[in-house]
C-alpha cells in the first residue's frame, strides 16, 4: 500500500487484509470459515460502493470540462485519462469477478437451502483452478498475477505513488518474506496453496479493493486539475461563538452554536496579519498581546483582527477571510497600601498592585522613575523606595506594559526630642530638685502618623549629647555622652539652689529597613532645666 492519508474506508479495507492474510495461517475450521466468508462479502460490499464512487468522479470531471464554455487542450487530456483509468480498472475489476464466479461455479455453487457456499474448503479444486498441476504453474492465478501488475505499471503513469506491483511472491511480500517457509512460494502459491474455497474468495476481494483504492487516488489526482474534486469532511463537531466570556450577575449572556468540519484530505494555509498560522488538526491558533490607546468612558476598546483561511477549492486556491471583533479593556491598576495617598522619602514603602483584568495570567514587574523598585516575593508585591518629589511606578505583565501611576513623596517627620530623669519627663517650668538629678535618658520619639504607616523605618536613637551645670551664667561641671542614658550624680553633688544644667543634643540616628543608620537632622534642640 502506498503512503499518504487515507480514507476511513481505505483503513478498514487494509485492517482486513491483515486479518486475512493472519486467518490463512491458522488450520482450518467451521467457524474459521464463516470467518472468511464474513471478510469477503464486507469487502464486496466496500468494493460495490468505491465502484460507484469512482464513476461518479469521472462524471464529475465530464460535467466540470462541460460547464466550461472554452475547454482547454488540458482539459480534453484529463477527461481521456480519467477515461482510460476507470475502463481499465473495470476491465480489471470484471477479470477478478470472473475468477470469483468460476471457482464458485466449480466447488459447488451457493447452498440453495441456506447461507453460504455448498463446498467452502474445496482446497483442491482451488489449487488445480488457481495454482495448476504440479510443477506447470499454469493455473489462473499466474494469470492474475500478470494482470494485476501490468495494471500497476499502467495506473504509475497517473499516481507516481503507486506500488511497482500489485502482486507480490513469497520473497517480496512484507509479511511473508519473515517466514521460512513462505518466503520461497511465489504469489499463486502464497495465496492459493492449502487455501480453502471462501478464503480465495476473500484474497480476490481484497486484490479487487486494492485495485480501486488506487483508481480512486488517480481519478481524484485527475478531477483537481479541472476542478471536480469533492472535498469530503470526516471530522464534523460542534461549536459555539460567545458574546463575551465574562458576564455580570443579572446580565443576558449569548451565543452561536454552529456545526464546524475538517478534512484530513487537505491542509488548509492560514495566516494573521500577512504571516502564517501554524495548522493542526485542521485549526489554526491565533494569539497576539492586546493594546489599545482609545478607550472611552468605560475604559473599553473596539477593535478587529482579520484572518485568511486558504483551501484549494475546484482546482484553484479559495481564500476565506475571518473577521472577529474583541473588546481591549483598560487594566485598572489597584495599590493597595496604607500609605497609598503618598510615599516617604527615602524609605521602604511596601505596595501591593493588582491587575484584576488580567486575573490568572497576571504576571507583573516594576520599574519606577524618581526611585527604585524592588519586587517582593509575593504577586504584586513591591517596594518602592523615593529619591525625589516624586515618584511613578511602571507596571508591566508578561513583558507587555499596562500603565503607570505617580505618587507625591512626603517627607520624614522629624522626632520629638524627650528629656528623663529618674525616669520622670523634666517640667523645664518647674523644674528638678538638685539632689535628684542622677539618672538622665534623651529619647528621640517617632511621629505616631509614621511609626504605624513604617514601623521598619521609626526607630530613632539618640547617639551623642552634651550636658552642663550652670551656676551664674558659668560652667560648673560638664559631660558627654555617646548614648541615650547617662548618670549625672555628679551634677547632683555639686548642684545648689539656682542652679540649672542645660542640654545640648549633638547627633541623632534612624535605622531603616536595612538595619543602617542613617543620619538624622532635627536641628538644635535644647533643654534648660532649672534645679530647685
Amino acid at each position: 500500500m502506498a503512503g499518504g492519508k487515507e480514507t476511513p474506508r481505505q483503513k478498514m479495507i487494509g485492517m482486513m487484509y491483515l486479518v486475512l492474510t493472519a486467518m490463512l495461517a491458522l488450520n482450518v475450521s467451521s467457524a474459521i470459515l464463516l470467518k472468511f466468508q464474513f471478510l469477503d462479502e464486507s469487502l464486496k460490499e466496500v468494493n460495490d460502493k468505491t465502484v460507484n464512487d469512482n464513476a461518479g468522479v469521472v462524471s464529475n470531471i465530464r460535467a466540470a470540462i462541460a460547464e466550461n464554455k472554452t475547454p482547454s487542450a488540458n482539459d480534453q487530456r484529463v477527461l481521456k485519462s480519467a477515461e482510460e483509468v476507470r475502463k481499465q480498472t473495470s476491465e480489471m475489476v470484471t477479470y477478478i469477478r470472473g475468477l470469483r464466479d468460476e471457482l464458485i461455479q466449480k466447488t459447488g455453487g451457493k447452498n440453495q437451502d441456506g447461507p453460504g457456499y455448498l463446498n467452502p474448503e474445496a482446497n483442491d479444486i482451488v489449487a488445480n483452478y488457481m495454482i495448476g498441476a504440479a510443477n506447470k504453474n499454469n493455473g489462473k492465478a499466474y494469470e492474475l498475477k500478470d494482470k494485476l501488475n501490468n495494471y500497476a505499471k499502467f495506473l504509475k503513469e497517473y499516481m507516481p505513488n503507486v506500488p511497482a506491483k500489485l502482486a507480490l511472491d513469497g520473497s517480496e511480500d512484507p509479511v511473508a518474506k519473515n517466514d521460512p517457509d513462505q518466503k520461497r512460494k511465489d504469489f499463486a502459491q502464497l495465496n492459493f496453496e492449502e487455501t480453502p474455497m471462501v478464503a480465495a474468495l476473500a484474497v480476490l476481494s481484497q486484490k479487487e479493493a486494492e485495485v480501486l483504492k488506487y483508481e480512486a487516488d488517480a481519478l481524484q489526482k485527475l478531477a483537481q486539475q479541472v476542478g471536480a474534486d469533492i472535498i469530503k469532511f470526516e471530522k464534523i463537531f460542534a461549536m459555539a461563538r460567545a458574546e463575551s466570556k465574562t458576564v455580570a450577575a443579572g446580565t443576558k449572556y449569548s451565543a452561536d452554536m454552529f456545526i464546524a468540519a475538517s478534512s484530513d484530505n487537505i491542509t488548509p494555509k492560514m495566516s494573521f496579519q500577512g504571516k502564517p498560522v501554524k495548522v493542526e488538526n485542521g485549526m489554526g491558533k491565533v494569539e497576539f498581546v492586546a493594546s489599545a490607546s482609545d478607550y472611552d468612558a468605560d475604559g473599553n476598546s473596539k477593535k478587529t483582527w482579520t484572518g485568511q483561511v486558504t483551501i484549494n477549492q475546484n482546482g484553484k486556491d479559495t481564500t476565506f477571510t475571518v473577521t472577529e471583533e474583541y473588546v481591549v479593556a483598560k487594566p485598572v491598576i489597584q495599590v493597595q497600601s496604607a500609605s497609598v495617598q503618598a510615599l516617604y522619602f527615602q524609605c521602604a514603602n511596601e505596595l501591593n498592585i493588582q491587575v484584576p483584568a488580567l486575573g490568572a495570567v497576571y504576571d507583573p514587574s516594576f520599574s519606577a522613575s524618581g526611585g527604585s523598585a524592588i519586587k517582593g516575593s509575593k504577586k504584586g508585591e513591591v517596594t518602592i523606595i523615593p529619591n525625589s518629589t516624586e515618584v511613578t511606578i511602571n507596571v508591566s505583565s508578561g513583558g507587555n506594559a499596562i500603565g503607570s501611576e505617580k505618587f507625591k513623596v512626603r517627607p520624614i517627620p522629624k522626632p520629638e526630642i524627650v528629656a528623663l530623669v529618674n525616669g520622670k519627663p523634666i517640667d523645664v517650668k518647674r523644674g528638678v530638685p538638685a539632689q535628684s538629678f542622677r539618672a538622665v535618658e534623651i529619647q528621640a520619639v517617632a511621629d505616631e502618623g509614621f511609626k504605624q504607616l513604617l514601623p521598619n523605618e521609626a526607630r530613632y536613637r539618640v547617639t551623642k549629647w552634651k550636658a552642663y551645670l550652670v551656676r551664674n551664667n558659668q560652667p560648673v561641671d560638664q559631660g558627654e555622652f555617646n548614648g541615650p542614658t547617662a548618670n549625672l550624680t555628679s551634677f547632683a553633688a555639686k548642684a545648689n539652689k539656682g542652679d540649672r544644667v542645660v542640654i545640648e543634643i549633638l547627633d541623632v540616628k534612624r535605622l531603616n529597613y536595612k538595619g543602617n543608620a542613617v543620619d538624622v537632622n532635627v536641628g538644635s534642640p535644647n533643654f534648660n532645666v532649672p534645679l530647685n
